[in-house]
């Protein structure tokens, strides 16, 4: 209770005092209230929205009736195999005059030199050039009935595009070579495909050719150089009896003596791909217009409604165009009237041209990928800055998630800005395919760059892809659903124990985009196109419940232990691959032993960073791959991901031993598309295969 002498103490403060008080401090306490409203209706207007489906994400293909279990594309709807997404691009000829008018004259191809900007020819300087080539492969006796076959021995830049267009004007077949063949495979593709014009870039290239024929019989009477011929190069020629021109000269005669197009059917041949394979000779794969127009339409249908393609995207052209993968995504520029931007040649000056070029498409292969990958963790080289790059990565996850996809957040800002402007900054769309990637690396990937990025499966022999991701999927480990030009079934391998009933089996391609076989091979081809016209592939698949299809296997490398249990090495490959400080792994094993043994392959990038962290050891690379606690450290780690991924315990390998060169093309270990040759690593290794099953008995 309050004591009388308190209270005269209390003084009621008068109402002008009051309301003086009240202005004062309402006036900044509104301001920050109504900031505060503004701010909120700021971000419900603006904050990123999900993208629409374009399906039910947790049913992706529907199985046909039929008894076959074969599945399809859920965008389908029902219908026949999809051949063609325009009424007016059926041929690749048919495309590229579609991209001619929907460009209305844009740049259509463009390359660079040293520190140099993009340099463009038009589309129609593109249409010119290419028919005034393709009349002079008429003037020289080509022709659709008699000898249609050109070859083509360049690496990717803007005169390869226009040969192959001059192709397709005319309705003559392209042949592409590749030096990674060899002298030996390149001399049998020439004789198989009868080729007697090839356009080379390089005079280096035109030697390879004279290299190949000389003192032979030989089919091959131009050689076409986009450079100027050396006077060695002439005097060459003629002692091999080929008529050797420049490409300007070329187009001078085709110029002289113009010819009206010759447009292809889609039922026409486009091209010859030869398949480089891990063994034996390679296999020239015959595909339509049809076959590539139906395959980049595919893909146009599955991209149209969330990331639709138009004649103001840009693509990067540096994957070997003599290989499907990139030639279907040109098509598809070429179809939209868009611009494809070529590389300098050189891998190592590929950020320089992505810097300069600003593509908004770029298709990769996973060891690109796994590059990027190791960079960016090697640069987290502390505690504090690893956590940072997790949250932020597991931020942009959950958005994933929610189907929001973007790189104007936070996150993107504070973290990951460096890595999308190391590919240009505008990068909206990806694709990578050709080989298997790890699904933390490519999960890792789609929120660092913040753009659709999408993920392929399929082979030459199904023109490129017959499965891909659809948009708004953002869980890796698999391949995405059947393209809607094909559809896909499983079929029993029961010595591996996988059954079409239980979702597991070969995987099978029917529809539009499958070749028609193996140039003068019929036998090669009966193998590959069983009598119901369904295409083996080979691999191994397992169907998800959503509807998509996961590789599992690989049914051609298949070997028994002397136990007689079957092994999958590129099965056993892809887990312990996952290992951070693997770059690759090579699995051996055979009727004669007990267990497998591998050879493992640091990655450089990546070790030195790993050794620290995890071992706090340090040195060169080469020194910390002669330690045997490194080695026995990557094992452990294989050990656990094998165990974690599921391997049985005579799946695990016994022993590893250590090799610091990377396999390459160049040495002679991976064919032209990244395979491993199996064949020549067991020869290359065989000493230390000896060596390791030596010390597993000791």
């Amino acid at each position: 209770m309050l004591s009388q002498n308190f209270l005269p103490r209390l003084k009621l403060p008068d109402m002008e005092d009051v309301s003086r008080y009240i202005r004062n401090v309402s006036t900044p306490m509104l301001v920050s209230v109504g900031a505060v409203a503004v701010a909120t209706t700021y971000y419900l207007v603006t904050r990123p929205k999900p993208l629409p489906p374009v399906c039910d994400l947790c049913m992706q293909s529907v199985e046909i009736p039929g008894g076959e279990l074969a599945r399809r594309s859920v965008l389908s709807n029902g219908e026949a195999h999809l051949s063609h997404f325009y009424d007016d691009a059926r041929t690749m000829y048919e495309c590229f005059l579609r991209g001619v008018r929907v460009s209305n004259n844009g740049p259509c191809l463009g390359s660079r030199k040293p520190n140099q900007p993009y340099e463009w020819l038009s589309y129609t300087e593109v249409l010119e050039r290419a028919e005034n080539l393709g009349s002079a492969f008429l003037h020289k006796g080509h022709s659709k009935t008699s000898d249609p076959h050109i070859g083509i021995f360049s690496q990717n830049r803007p005169e390869w595009t226009i040969s192959e267009l001059a192709c397709y004007t005319y309705s003559l077949v392209s042949v592409p070579l590749y030096d990674t063949l060899g002298t030996e495979a390149i001399s049998f593709i020439i004789d198989k495909a009868s080729i007697s014009t090839i356009v080379c870039d390089v005079v280096d290239k035109a030697n390879l050719v004279l290299d190949c024929i000389q003192n032979r019989k030989h089919s091959v009477k131009n050689l076409v150089l986009m450079e100027t011929p050396s006077v060695e190069l002439l005097r060459r020629g003629g002692q091999a009896r080929v008529n050797i021109l420049s490409l300007q000269e070329m187009e001078a005669i085709g110029k002289a003596n113009r010819q009206q197009p010759v447009p292809p059917r889609p039922e026409d041949m486009a091209l010859i791909c030869f398949t480089s394979g891990t063994t034996g000779n390679p296999k020239g794969a015959l595909l339509t217009h049809r076959n590539v127009v139906s395959n980049c339409s595919a893909f146009i249908k599955l991209t149209d409604v969330c990331c639709p393609l138009s004649s103001s995207d840009v693509h990067i052209s540096f994957l070997p165009l003599a290989h499907m993968f990139e030639k279907v995504v040109q098509g598809v520029m070429l179809m939209q009237g868009a611009q494809i931007g070529f590389f300098q040649g050189d891998i190592r000056l590929l950020a320089d041209d992505l810097s300069a070029l600003k593509p908004t498409v770029f298709p990769v292969v996973p060891r690109l990928l796994n590059r990027m990958y190791d960079k960016i963790f090697g640069q987290a080289n502390s505690s504090l800055k690893r956590w940072l790059l997790d949250f932020a990565f597991r931020r942009k996850e959950a958005e994933m998630r929610r189907g929001i996809v973007r790189k104007d957040s936070i996150w993107d800002q504070l973290i990951f800005r460096k890595v999308q402007a190391s590919l240009g900054g505008r990068v909206r769309l990806m694709l990578t395919g050709a080989a298997p990637i790890s699904p933390a690396v490519l999960t890792f990937l789609r929120a660092a760059v913040g753009c659709q990025f999408y993920e392929g499966y399929g082979q030459t022999e199904c023109t490129a892809g017959c499965t891909m991701t659809m948009p708004g999927e953002w869980n890796a480990g698999h391949v995405g659903a059947p393209l809607p030009c094909n559809s896909l079934k499983l079929v029993d391998v029961s010595e591996m124990n996988y059954l079409a009933v239980n979702g597991e089996g070969e995987v099978c391609v029917k529809g539009a985009n499958v070749f028609q076989g193996y140039l003068k091979d019929p036998e090669k081809t009966a193998e590959a196109i069983d009598a119901d016209g369904w295409l083996h592939t080979g691999d191994i698949g397992k169907w998800l419940p959503n509807g998509t299809l996961r590789i599992v296997d690989r049914k051609k490398h298949i070997f028994k232990l002397a136990q007689g249990e079957y092994i999958a090495p590129e099965k056993i490959e892809n887990i312990y691959n996952r290992a951070d400080a693997v770059a690759q792994i090579f699995v051996h094993g055979d009727s004669l032993q007990a267990c497998l043994v591998a050879v493992v392959v640091p990655d450089p990038d990546f070790l030195s960073s790993w050794a620290k962290r995890t071992l706090g050891l340090e040195g060169s690379y080469r020194e910390l791959c002669r330690k045997a606690e490194v080695k026995a450290a990557i094992f452990e780690d294989m050990m656990q991901l094998g165990k974690e991924g599921g391997l049985k315990s005579f799946e695990q390998v016994r022993s590893i031993h250590i090799h610091t060169e990377l396999f390459s093309i160049e040495n002679g270990l991976l064919t032209p598309t990244l395979k491993a040759k199996r064949n020549e690593l067991r020869q290359y290794f065989r000493d230390q295969i000896n060596e390791l099953y030596a010390d597993i008995k000791m």
